[in-house]
């Protein structure tokens, strides 16, 4: 059918504009809502009487309204765009500026044009503070007749959705298979034409693709990312998987390598205080350095003078810069065994702003006095320019102290170490007077080769060392928060919320489990189960009670409003001691400067408006660390082990679900899976107040923190998953028989399911 001429309509006159003027955006949008015909550059130039020199601004006009999201062009054809509708999902650029948030729809109809730029409101009392880089759900307004055409109002941050699948290519007769790193998806065939450039070994980012009359499920790739095994980093599994941002962007590194050295310049001098780093051996940047001495004031005999001078990375990385921004996206440094995804740039963290020995560094400093018995008596934030006496490692500084000095601890052992030592001392019956949570529970430490394979796991030894440095940047981080109160000024808190009450039920019906003693009430304190503790290891019971404990505590986060720290046993908390390494104390750092008009690089109003959503963000992204930390150490020691396959371990029972057991290896510290299905003679149900399989007609029973022997069957290296026969006999108990069968714990379902297919796979 031939299509049907287009109808003109009759330009109004040219002198409903004046002469040598263009049309507004908002008239250009009226006419064409008015009157659909007007669907081309020509026509609307006669609509509004556009000739001469006006033809080419009037299409620049157009063009930007086009590249604004107004209108869209389709060949010739030009139309106003969709309007969006009042409540929906928003991007927030991670290069917005974070004074002035811009943000468009997350799904749009290319079709459409580009998309429309909406403005985000944020009001003061907010209780939503969206930040560059969020996903949000908003309500949306139309404008008003002047640009921006949308605003919005951020109802919710929500969780940006993985940009694909991550996997690792396998090859086989039939051609290539996917391999998901993430443990509940299923593998899938790759056709030949959906390889692409990817190899045998490589991980690669991939779309799915239904195909045929069942739609079965395959994978297309769409991006080599490298092979992590040649390359030696299992981490950057863990890194794409979770997305996680480790090359810094041109802009960023560009204004990293153009900062200047701070100078003395506004800043007290406090080269002549030997103040000197304390970290572990293999640190490359050093952000704290600590000195004491006794306080010569005689109404405080006995007492110490403790000084802790920190990085003043907020003299390099200001407000609204690349480098703030970037550091707020990152959240926080994210450290694997073979690598560190830092926050900074080098230039930042590991020179401008790492404490070097003998070399003129900035810092934000407090000097603290203590009484005899650790109490704190006053405390003073100072800007200043010193000089790093020493740098020592844990190990270095306890041997000192130990009677075995070094040509470097052997000249200051005296002025510098048995001073520190002797503040720790005071500072430590305080510790103990306020009874934080006695949880010491033992980490790990792989050692890898020169190609990042696994060697060795150690469980490096819990020196004086540690905890002296340990019980400074506590106070430190204290006396920050204290002093950002008392100036009523705006901060982030570093909180722990008590444990909740079905949490306290679960524990409470677990120790009866054990004859032991629990809490009655739901108003504990860290006291209540340290006590629990000291039973349980006089006991012998303190393996499954740790565990335990360790569940019923709640997740530490970041909060703009404070509701203390638990497991401290402090009212009042917020980090302050590692602004190299986490976004939260460079904000603590910028408060400081603002309250106590330390220099103009303080915290901005803007910034105070937003510290919500920055707590909320930063808390995600620390949480993002410690599960790639996590899922990298998995999948080290799964290759590990990959060739002990057949070969005896002793474990101990780490965690019980309905579907089965979950055992930690005492050498390694690798946690791997038993089936139900595989337990003994018997049926095993889950008894949920027990944390314990338990058989249903001989009440053998298999709960958490038992000692176990096992065997490892089989290995899933890109998975991190392990699975086990268990060798010995559970203890003798109550049958189960017609007792009610209980969901586990929904955290561990996801791990199962992995080692359930590896069962499977076996069986």
């Amino acid at each position: 059918m031939a299509k049907a001429p287009k109808t003109k309509t009759t330009p109004k006159s040219p002198r409903q504009f004046a002469v040598g003027t263009l049309p507004s955006r908002e008239a250009i949008l009226e006419a064409m809502a008015q009157q659909p015909t007007l669907d081309g550059k020509r026509d609307l130039a006669r609509h509004f009487g556009i000739h001469g020199d006006m033809r080419t601004p009037f299409k620049v006009l157009l063009k930007q309204m086009e590249g604004e999201g107004f209108i869209a062009r389709t060949r010739k054809q030009i139309r106003p765009t969709a309007a969006l509708p009042a409540v929906t999902v928003l991007d927030i650029p991670a290069d917005a500026d974070p004074d002035n948030l811009h943000a468009f729809p997350a799904q749009w109809n290319d079709e459409e044009g580009a998309r429309p730029r909406v403005m985000v409101k944020q009001p003061r009392d907010a209780r939503v503070a969206p930040a560059p880089g969020d996903r949000i759900l908003a309500r949306i307004s139309a404008g008003d007749g002047e640009l921006p055409d949308y605003t919005a109002r951020a109802m919710k941050i929500l969780d940006k959705p993985r940009r694909g699948q991550i996997g690792i290519v396998r090859m086989d007769e039939d051609g290539a298979r996917l391999i998901p790193v993430d443990r509940k998806q299923k593998e899938m065939r790759i056709d030949g034409g959906d390889l692409g450039s990817a190899r045998d070994g490589d991980l690669v980012e991939v779309e799915i693709k239904l195909t045929g009359r069942l739609m079965i499920p395959k994978a297309k790739v769409t991006n080599v990312i490298g092979n992590p095994k040649s390359e030696g980093a299992v981490s950057m599994i863990a890194i794409h998987n979770l997305e996680i941002p480790y090359r810094f962007p041109a802009s960023v590194t560009k204004e990293a390598e153009e900062a200047k050295e701070t100078t003395i310049k506004g800043r007290e001098d406090w080269r002549h205080i030997p103040l000197v780093t304390i970290d572990p051996v293999d640190a490359k940047d050093h952000d704290d350095a600590v000195y004491a001495e006794p306080d010569s004031d005689p109404k405080n005999a006995g007492g110490h003078i403790v000084y802790v001078a920190i990085a003043d990375v907020a003299a390099y990385v200001r407000p609204g810069t690349a480098l703030d921004r970037e550091a707020y996206i990152r959240g926080n440094s994210v450290y694997f065994p073979d690598r560190v995804v830092p926050m900074l740039p080098e230039r930042i963290s590991n020179d401008l702003c790492s404490l070097r020995e003998g070399e003129n560094r900035p810092s934000l400093a407090v000097r603290m006095v203590f009484d005899q018995n650790g109490k704190k008596r006053s405390h003073s934030f100072h800007r200043v320019l010193f000089r790093s006496a020493a740098k020592l490692n844990y190990q270095q500084a306890q041997a000192a102290i130990d009677g075995k000095p070094d040509d470097k601890t052997g000249p200051i052992l005296d002025t510098i170490l048995r001073p520190l030592w002797a503040a720790y001392g005071a500072m430590a019956k305080a510790r103990d007077n306020r009874g934080p949570l006695d949880l010491d529970l033992p980490e790990r430490k792989i050692i890898l080769d020169k190609t990042g394979m696994v060697v060795d796991v150690k469980v490096p030894e819990r020196l004086d060392a540690h905890r002296l440095i340990e019980e400074m940047m506590i106070a430190a981080n204290v006396a920050a928060a204290e002093t950002l109160e008392k100036h009523k000024s705006a901060l982030l808190y570093r909180v722990h919320d008590t444990p909740s009450q079905e949490k306290l039920v679960a524990l409470r019906d677990f120790l009866s489990s054990l004859q032991l003693p629990a809490p009655k009430s739901d108003a504990v304190r860290p006291a209540d189960f340290n006590r629990i503790l000291d039973k349980a290891r006089t006991d012998g019971k303190i393996q499954q009670v740790s565990e335990i404990i360790l569940r019923t505590q709640a997740q530490a986060e970041y909060a703009a409003e404070n509701y203390g720290h638990f497991g401290l046993n402090l009212d009042r908390y917020a980090h302050f001691t590692s602004p190299i390494r986490r976004y939260a104390d460079l904000i603590v750092h910028r408060a400081l400067i603002s309250a106590l008009d330390l220099g103009k690089d303080g915290l901005t109003d803007g910034e105070i408006a937003k510290l919500p959503g920055i707590a909320q963000h930063i808390s995600s992204t620390e949480r993002r660390a410690m599960l790639a930390e996590r899922e990298t150490i998995d999948r080290l020691l799964a290759q590990f082990l990959a060739a002990h396959v057949n070969a005896k371990f002793e474990g101990r029972i780490s965690g019980v679900t309905r579907s089965g057991l979950f055992v930690r290896l005492r050498d390694t510290g690798a946690d791997g899976f038993i089936p139900a299905s595989t337990l003994g003679q018997d049926y095993y149900r889950f008894v949920e107040e027990m944390q314990a399989m338990v058989g249903d007609r001989t009440g053998e029973t298999f709960r958490i923190g038992d000692d176990v022997s096992v065997r490892l069957l089989e290995v899933a290296p890109v998975a991190g998953a392990l699975r086990f026969e268990l060798l010995s006999e559970g203890s003798r108990g109550v049958p189960s028989s017609g007792g009610r069968q209980r969901k586990g714990p929904s955290s561990k379902r996801g791990k199962a399911g992995a080692y359930r297919k590896l069962a499977k796979r076996k069986r």
